[in-house]
């Protein structure tokens, strides 16, 4: 153990993960400890690796025991164009230097948020019958009508989960097609909710609720596909089922804070925001119940600060999450830490490669994660299988709608 150990490399490695890649930070230091981090490229954000590359001359050199001037000083020689792909490189070089750190000292990650307040926790089937349904070739069994929605909801309850996460849907001739213009897939860039959407999203929630049961909690995600009429319409619409939560994504705080005090539902939000600047003007306008943090985007550190403004804002957090498994483990130990949490992403449904590709999986009991003790993030990609899944040269939301 030692109180200098300096960054020696940084190397960006990829594979393919079905419609997308993963993408992952290798940090090596002179005694030879690699501190890991996973990143996305493939939600909006290409060019995260080009960014982490260019900073990585900064990084190389210096001790990762201080994770926070490192931040400070990339974030000072960035400031002109903070943010976007920018503030996500940030991120993933910070989780990296948090799991070297942690590895140096021989602790779990938590350990460096404060200490974990909790063992277990609660998590949500995120993505439910949306992946079998969107990308059947990867996820199985696929989805092809209402039987099959109404299916994938007892199986949520037959594996004993008590949360599950789905999309909007329109179904023609019986079939569900993925509904989400906000991301171009249909290319419909005034995003206008209709009756027929409204009417298939409760058919296909009353479908998940009839397969579930009484006791599962169901939560939606409308992304970024309504303005603000077309939400306040969802809204109405599902009033008469019982949710979790309803996710929404608006540009606006003022925008969503009208829509939270016309909610029958909790409001959900925030997942694409980068940095506490950028969550404040929410939190002030009382905008949502539950903020969402995505940590590999703001890396973790930065993320317990967000945590704590939520707090005192009276707002619980939940994190963003549906990567790969060190994601997963990344954010399982912010959740560990943070006093004020709802809930957990994670997607249940994985690709037959998955388990190849990492140390270790998360470990569920009875729809809880077990937070794991072993020293940094508790899970490393494993590079001789990433090599034998080369990246793709495309996938994620670049890919749809697209004209072939």
């Amino acid at each position: 153990m030692t109180r200098s150990s300096k960054a020696t490399s940084l190397e960006i490695l990829a594979c393919d993960a079905g419609w997308r890649n993963y993408h992952f930070v290798k940090l090596t230091t002179d005694d030879g400890i690699v501190g890991w981090s996973e990143f996305d490229e493939g939600f909006g954000s290409p060019g995260v690796g080009a960014a982490i590359q260019r900073l990585s001359a900064r990084v190389v050199g210096q001790n990762v025991f201080q994770h926070e001037r490192i931040h400070a000083e990339l974030y000072a020689a960035t400031r002109p164009a903070a943010g976007g792909v920018v503030a996500q490189a940030l991120g993933a070089i910070e989780n990296a230097l948090l799991d070297a750190k942690a590895k140096c000292l021989g602790v779990p990650c938590y350990d460096l948020l404060g200490g974990k307040i909790r063992d277990r926790v609660r998590v949500y089937w995120s993505h439910c019958a949306t992946w079998r349904i969107n990308h059947p070739a990867w996820y199985k069994p696929p989805i092809e009508s209402l039987d099959g929605v109404k299916a994938m909801g007892r199986e949520v309850r037959e594996k004993k989960f008590t949360a599950l996460k789905t999309n909007i849907f329109s179904y023609d001739d019986g079939k569900p097609t993925g509904w989400r213009p906000g991301f171009g897939s249909p290319f419909a860039p005034e995003i206008n909710v209709d009756r027929k959407i409204l009417r298939d999203l409760h058919m296909h929630l009353e479908a998940i609720r009839d397969g579930a049961g009484p006791d599962v909690d169901i939560l939606l995600d409308c992304n970024f596909n309504a303005k603000t009429e077309g939400y306040l319409k969802i809204l109405r619409t599902i009033a008469d089922i019982d949710m979790f939560w309803v996710e929404i994504d608006s540009f606006n705080p003022e925008a969503l804070g009208y829509i939270r005090r016309q909610s029958p539902h909790p409001i959900s939000s925030c997942e694409t925001l980068l940095g506490l600047r950028e969550f404040l003007p929410y939190f002030r306008e009382q905008a949502m119940d539950v903020a969402i943090i995505d940590t590999p985007w703001n890396g973790v550190w930065q993320s317990m600060k967000i945590a704590s403004a939520a707090d005192a804002f009276e707002v619980n957090v939940a994190p963003h999450n549906f990567y790969g498994h060190l994601c997963s483990m990344m954010n399982a130990h912010f959740c560990a830490a943070a006093p004020n949490l709802r809930i957990m992403e994670i997607d249940i449904d994985r690709l037959a490669w998955d388990r190849e590709l990492f140390t270790h999986e998360p470990e569920i009991q009875n729809g809880h994660l077990v937070i794991p003790d072993r020293p940094g993030w508790g899970t490393e990609p494993n590079e001789e299988a990433l090599r034998a899944h080369p990246p793709k040269t495309s996938g994620g939301l670049l890919n749809y709608g697209r004209k072939s």
